[in-house]
């Protein structure tokens, strides 16, 4: 068997490895707040700011890995960030106070921006190895990574066990299975003799204004997936008057559609091809938005009506994410810094748009709220597609030695 193939296909599995493994400790830590915050007597303001502070961290350590990544490459990078994000779950297991908490959750903050960066760079790399889409199933991966992370911590503590004993255990014991997965990626390319040249700066490969729509787009995808999570089930309860247990299901559809699709959307963009699928995906997030704003005044289907829209709009917003990372590799040269820079604006709208629709809400409704990641759902399509096509222009054609389908 070709070695670049046997490469490529050990590579995947590794990359699979990085990316449950990082939803898992993110898992870990979203499922582990509640304890957290009753052993500190935090409470929402205090908690809101540590959560503000891993996500300053958080960003700021994206824009510094893109260049990292160019120049030691993602798969030294990722040898040393992914254990290292894991092991600073130490810092909230441990803090005996919200002043410590605050100061160790940048340094979590920190290590998670820079595996982020890292492994999705590589992701990238072995979708290049492998010729065709296989990306979105990385993402699904973490999704399900997260989720049983949840579902141990709710088994744990069902059985008695000690919250902060289980975020120490984790800590010390997820770091060490980031190594086989570690030593599954991508090898670095031999360097050649001779002066070794700089790296080249990946936002130049076709200008910089692809890059910037791609942002955007980003930033808009993701505003409008923070606000399913965080507000779905709010819009449940206080705006169609669901029961108290009926209203979360509004968030676990969005959830669920998302997943499936991220798990299986890699042959559907293989079919429709990036441009297609980027459009596709901002149309279906618009209705599904669109549904679940209509939904007060369809009466009886009210509950119906939101539900379908949620779905909807997990489907759309699933692929937004793979594609717009697929597309940045698509244009050739290192993507350390692009990626960087669009994880970072993707990040910036899924952490600030929840918080930025809420002060709306407050100040007028929640329906008028979520008029706007209805729009930005739209803004998807309308500069990924542009960018996308810039982006993908210069793609060399696949290479002969490219990983068959059935793999």
């Amino acid at each position: 068997m070709n070695k670049k193939l046997t490469e490529a296909r050990r590579a995947r599995i590794g990359v699979f490895g990085f990316f449950v493994l990082c939803g898992f400790v993110m898992g870990l830590w979203a499922a582990g707040l509640p304890s957290l915050d009753e052993r500190l007597g935090l409470g929402a303001a205090r908690l809101g700011s540590v959560l503000l502070l891993i996500s300053a961290g958080a960003l700021v350590s994206m824009l510094a890995a893109g260049p990292l990544v160019d120049r030691l490459s993602s798969r030294r990078v990722c040898w040393v960030a992914g254990p290292v994000s894991a092991l600073a779950l130490l810092g909230p297991a441990l803090s005996t106070g919200y002043g410590m908490l605050a100061g160790l959750a940048v340094l979590f903050g920190l290590g998670l921006g820079v595996t982020e960066v890292a492994m999705n760079a590589h992701s990238v790399e072995v979708e290049r190895r492998y010729g065709r889409p296989i990306i979105s199933a990385f993402h699904g991966a973490w999704s399900l990574g997260g989720a049983a992370a949840g579902a141990l911590t709710a088994l744990a503590l069902r059985a008695g066990a000690d919250a902060q004993a289980l975020l120490v255990a984790a800590a010390v014991v997820v770091p060490f299975l980031f190594l086989p997965a570690a030593a599954l990626l991508l090898p670095d390319p031999p360097e050649r003799p001779g002066p070794r040249p700089g790296p080249r700066r990946s936002g130049t490969v076709v200008g910089w204004w692809p890059l910037a729509l791609l942002g955007l787009a980003a930033f808009a995808g993701h505003l409008a997936e923070g606000a399913a999570i965080d507000w779905a089930a709010l819009h449940a309860r206080w705006v169609l008057d669901a029961d108290p247990a009926a209203a979360p299901l509004a968030y676990t559809i969005f959830a669920v559609a998302m997943t499936a699709v991220r798990l299986l959307g890699d042959p559907i963009r293989a079919r429709l091809g990036s441009v297609r699928t980027i459009r596709l995906a901002g149309l279906l997030a618009s209705c599904g938005y669109a549904l679940v704003l209509v939904a007060p005044v369809t009466g009886g289907l009210a509950t119906v009506c939101a539900w379908t829209g949620w779905a909807l709009a997990g489907v759309g917003l699933a692929t937004v994410v793979p594609v717009i990372f697929s597309a940045v590799g698509a244009a050739g040269g290192p993507v350390g810094k692009a990626l960087a820079l669009v994880t970072a604006c993707g990040y910036t709208g899924l952490l600030a748009g929840p918080a930025i629709l809420g002060y709306i809400a407050e100040a007028s409704s929640l329906p008028v709220a979520l008029i706007i990641p209805a729009v930005l759902s739209a803004v998807v399509a309308l500069a990924g597609v542009p960018s996308i096509r810039a982006l993908t222009a210069k793609t060399a054609p696949p290479a002969p030695e490219r990983v068959p389908a059935g793999d």
